[in-house]
């Protein structure tokens, strides 16, 4: 089935009954890609820990589904954890390895966007693994993401270094006035 003609995903807000499926898609893209600098896949438990600790700060996670299973999901979290930095959020977005390239991934950070929007989020961050990441890179550059640098060979996975890609874009009046929160 070619993507255009693949049924509509549905988009909407994580919740613990689709952590097994989340476990799962990340698993994949840790022990299969280099998107994620994480050696080994965390189990179904940790991914539980973070999905209530990006929830509790009011963040969103979100999952697509198509023909009812998570199909892919994405989240964005604080950038780092000093307050100062609470309007930056960085995005991480993950699709489900027989649905790449049907524009879940697309769709996502579309509405992760609008959400991080929507709780007063000013900059959004990618930081993506790997400068190979070509889909990555071109996802984010559709969403207006501007590229901010190359961190050179800092990570190393597969017997092999790996470089960080710096993108970023501002959401709603970023920083044209102050935080309202």
């Amino acid at each position: 089935m070619s993507p255009s003609s693949e049924p509509r995903a549905v988009l909407r807000p994580a919740t613990a009954a689709d952590l097994p499926a989340i476990t799962a898609i990340y698993a994949h893209h840790v022990e299969h890609g280099t998107g994620s600098f994480e050696t080994e896949a965390p189990a179904q438990a940790e991914m539980q820990r973070r999905l209530e600790l990006v929830l509790s700060r009011g963040l969103p996670w979100l999952v697509a589904q198509r023909d009812g299973e998570v199909a892919a999901f994405a989240y964005a979290n604080w950038f780092r954890e000093r307050a100062a930095f609470h309007w930056t959020v960085e995005d991480s977005v993950y699709v489900h390895p027989q649905r790449v390239g049907a524009g879940l991934g697309s769709l996502l950070l579309d509405e992760l966007l609008r959400s991080s929007e929507r709780i007063g989020a000013r900059q959004m961050l990618a930081v993506i693994g790997d400068s190979a990441n070509q889909a990555s890179i071109a996802l984010h550059r559709r969403h207006g993401f501007s590229d901010c640098g190359v961190l050179q060979a800092v990570g190393w996975k597969f017997q092999r270094w790996l470089d960080v890609v710096m993108m970023q874009r501002a959401i709603g009046p970023g920083a044209a006035q102050p935080p309202s929160r």
